[in-house]
Parts: C-alpha cells; sequence; structure tokens
C-alpha cells in the first residue's frame, strides 16, 4: 500500500472517479500495525478499490479536516467526496474491514 506523501497527492487521490480507500495511521499505533498485518489481503479481495495510507502526524491537516480522531481510520472517497468513515475502534479485525468495504459496496 502506498504512501501519501503530499496534500497536492491526497487531493488527486481523492477526486478520482474510482473508489479511494485511504488508511489513517501512525508509525507509533501498535493497532495499525496489527492492521498491516492483514491489509495486504483485504486489498487483494478488493481490486475495484485504490488503497493507500496516510500518516496522520505528516498531514495533520488532512487528518484533522476529515474528522479523524482516531487511529487506525480507513475513509473512502470518490470524486472528491467523502463516502464512508470506519473509526478506529471498528477497524482492528479483518472481518471488520470487510463488512465495511462489503456495506459501502452494496451502497453503490
Amino acid at each position: 500500500m502506498d504512501r501519501i506523501q503530499s496534500k497536492q497527492q491526497y487531493e488527486d487521490l481523492i477526486n478520482r472517479e474510482g473508489l479511494t480507500v485511504i488508511k489513517y495511521d501512525a508509525t507509533w499505533c501498535p493497532d495499525c500495525k496489527t492492521l498491516d498485518k492483514f491489509m495486504p489481503d483485504i486489498v487483494s479481495k478488493h481490486p475495484d478499490k485504490e488503497f493507500y495510507a496516510l500518516d496522520v502526524e505528516q498531514l495533520e491537516d488532512v487528518a484533522s479536516h476529515n474528522e479523524v480522531r482516531g487511529i487506525p481510520s480507513l475513509l473512502v472517497y470518490q470524486n472528491g467526496v467523502k463516502l464512508a468513515h470506519l473509526h478506529s475502534k471498528y477497524a482492528k479485525t479483518p472481518n471488520q474491514i470487510s463488512e465495511y468495504l462489503e456495506t459501502l459496496e452494496s451502497k453503490n
């Protein structure tokens, strides 16, 4: 999963026509490291989405603008609009992530 390095890169990615999933995390976060262990499997099951990671400490203004209050959090964007936000307390297991993404698919 590629890392977003700048606000401009973030803007470019969220303005895509397809679904962009961004994992908000931090290097010191143990739950984020646990999530990283099973994210490759999740990504492979959702080839219709683009997945990226964003360090909340590197891009604090982006995290604040998106009301990311806990990490890890998964946010989904399309055409510049935030479609969904999976808050940190619900982003801890593969099942929680899968259910979140499947629910999102049924809405589209």
